[in-house]
């Protein structure tokens, strides 16, 4: 199994967060998925189509979501709504479009984003593609990255 594509997502993750944030973030080791329900309370997903078709998605806790668009707006969110909503969308808008300049062989587009927001939700992938979690973490706690790309 061919997991290059990996990295452009972890890389533009790390240079996201710095940018985005002004958070260090660190890629912990990364693992097959074995279970569709999600680690975390928020997650923003978005489609991937071209020469390789899956969906990027990032996982948050309520906490790192607020968090995170805290730093992203400069101002303190204090309830999961809309701005959070909109800001992890955002991120994952982000990664995916820089990710995707580094993976021209796919001539990738990418979609608009959804945002899940409830505890024990599920993304249904691909069926018999695998899906890999890249967990990371940073100051603000620990957030997971899920990637599937059927590139064949």
């Amino acid at each position: 199994m061919d997991v290059s594509f990996v990295n452009p997502f972890i890389n533009s993750t790390i240079e996201t967060c710095k940018t985005m944030l002004n958070l260090d973030v660190e890629p912990k080791k990364p693992r097959l998925k074995q279970d569709e329900a999600l680690e975390h309370d928020i997650s923003a997903v978005i489609g991937l189509s071209g020469n390789a078709k899956g969906t990027i998605a990032l996982s948050f806790t309520k906490k790192m979501a607020l968090k995170s668009v805290s730093a992203m707006l400069g101002m303190d969110i204090k309830v999961v709504g809309e701005d959070v909503s909109d800001g992890v969308g955002e991120l994952v808008n982000i990664i995916a479009g820089h990710a995707k300049q580094n993976l021209t062989n796919y001539e990738l587009s990418i979609s608009l984003p959804n945002v899940i927001i409830g505890i024990g939700h599920r993304i249904q992938s691909i069926s018999g593609v695998p899906t890999i979690v890249v967990p990371f973490s940073c100051e603000f706690g620990e957030f997971t990255m899920e990637i599937t790309l059927k590139t064949e």
